[in-house]
């Protein structure tokens, strides 16, 4: 039956399809069948999971530029204009003021640390590894996503398959029920034969009918996993290849764990938080070192008490003391005509450069550099605990399925003897049961033998695939036929 290898060929289109990151395809047109790669490739998109995985590697990566940012020198403007009341004194003429004065103030400063034991550096080192392990997720979750979707399209194609022996099923007795009607109708037969073969016919179409259930849930599964919006019209491709190869042990399962250490996003993912946390023990480190940095500033102002003399006068003269000999001594008394001095002559006269470096050493800040070095270790070490988690529970994984695809491979070589014996046994009870010797219940017994058998050579060659694909997956083949 050809139908049983349908299912066989849908895992070739999933090498292309898990890289679909890199490639685009769009929707087939309305009312055209979807293959595997349309589907995983659609689910990758719509996927609120992968989105969120996507805005993460975002957001480190918006990191990752701030930290590189954070070592070029800052650079601030500042205006101010403002109104003094009372008695104070101004800071462009060093004078007392008694009223209202006007001030304006304008200038540039800028920052930048030369050293600070290598905390910059390292930071930027840090959110390097965090956003290729960002990176590593993304692929990781599509990963997941597409051996999800390759699995619910699997399932499809299975119960579709397990729909058509039904049907196969069911068209073959209404047949045997045809011939013992007409052999009834000429009194050739007694009723009791057509009475239990009608029985059996009815208990196949209640086996079609939840066969056809199950397809209808085995597509449910899959536009879910999609997140298609709309599921009206939507199909799949049943795509032919031959039965895949039996080598199973081309590798060993230490050889197929070596290998995916090297492919598995998840294992690269677990190395590049390590190497972010030895790199967060090293920022909190530089915490001890002294932070050297340099600033200056360019800056000037306006008051509303500047002026300017524009002319002097003597109106008269004022007695200051006496001399040794008894002299009254007098200086001249002074009227100034003045102006307020004009903004852009107190602007050019106000200007004021600074340039400054300050060295801090760090002496005992409350042991938070303490505490931070010691939450640096502690996240080192959980880093380090979680790569070897992922690699024991890859090891773990790699040996599961390589112990279920030898044993699936058992299961069909069984399950194809049990077809082969059952069908023999049917077409003999077919023979015997058109010739009269045998009742009705005998020959629905032999037939359902046949139907179990034929289930179960489906079930049997689906997992077989499956746990093929997945070695191939762990091994990063592609995983064609």
């Amino acid at each position: 039956m050809y139908r049983l290898f349908l299912l066989f060929s849908v895992l070739s289109f999933l090498a292309p399809a898990l890289s679909c990151a890199q490639t685009t395809s769009s929707a087939p047109a309305a009312g055209q069948p979807w293959n595997l790669q349309q589907c995983i490739e659609y689910a990758l998109t719509h996927n609120i999971q992968v989105q969120q995985t996507r805005l993460n590697a975002d957001l480190a990566q918006a990191n990752l530029q701030q930290s590189k940012a954070n070592v070029l020198p800052n650079l601030n403007a500042t205006a101010a204009h403002s109104y003094q009341f009372g008695r104070t004194v101004d800071r462009f003429t060093n004078t007392f003021a008694d009223g209202t004065v006007l001030s304006q103030n304008f200038f540039v400063s800028s920052n930048i640390t030369l050293f600070a034991g290598g905390q910059n550096y390292n930071t930027i080192r840090q959110n390097q590894y965090a956003v290729q392990a960002g990176q590593a997720q993304v692929a990781q979750t599509q990963n997941d996503i597409s051996l999800n979707v390759a699995t619910a399209y699997l399932n499809v194609l299975f119960a579709e398959e397990q729909f058509a022996v039904a049907e196969d099923q069911v068209a073959l007795t209404l047949t045997q029920v045809e011939r013992l009607r007409k052999l009834v109708d000429a009194g050739a037969s007694a009723k009791g034969p057509l009475l239990d073969l009608q029985a059996q016919l009815a208990q196949e179409e209640l086996t079609r009918v939840n066969s056809g259930n199950n397809v209808t849930m085995a597509y449910l599964s899959l536009t879910q996993l999609m997140n298609l919006d709309s599921t009206e019209g939507f199909r799949i491709v049943k795509p032919e290849m031959p039965m895949p190869s039996e080598n199973i042990a081309a590798s060993s399962s230490g050889q197929i764990y070596q290998t995916a250490l090297g492919t598995m996003p998840m294992i690269k993912k677990a190395q590049l938080d390590l190497r972010g946390a030895e790199r967060g023990l090293k920022i909190a480190y530089g915490a001890l070192s002294p932070r050297l940095s340099v600033q200056g500033s360019l800056g000037t102002g306006y008051s509303g008490l500047a002026r300017d003399i524009l002319s002097t006068s003597v109106t008269g003269n004022n007695a200051i003391g006496f001399t040794s000999a008894g002299d009254v001594v007098f200086v001249p008394q002074l009227a100034y005509e003045t102006r307020v001095t004009p903004y852009m002559d107190q602007y050019r006269n106000n200007v004021n450069r600074v340039i400054s470096f300050q060295l801090t050493v760090p002496i005992f800040n409350n042991l938070q550099t303490h505490t931070a070095i010691t939450r640096a270790r502690i996240q080192q070490e959980n880093a380090r605990l979680t790569l070897e988690q992922q690699e024991q529970q890859l090891r773990q994984q790699v040996d599961k399925a390589y112990t279920d695809a030898q044993a699936a491979l058992q299961r069909v070589k069984a399950s194809e003897a049990a077809l082969n014996a059952a069908n023999e046994a049917f077409v003999y009870a077919q023979t015997r049961f058109e010739a009269g010797a045998i009742q009705a219940i005998d020959y629905g017994t032999a037939k359902n033998r046949v139907t179990r058998a034929q289930a179960d050579l489906l079930q049997a060659r689906f997992d077989y695939i499956l746990k093929l694909k997945v070695l191939d997956f762990y091994q990063g083949k592609p995983l064609t036929f």
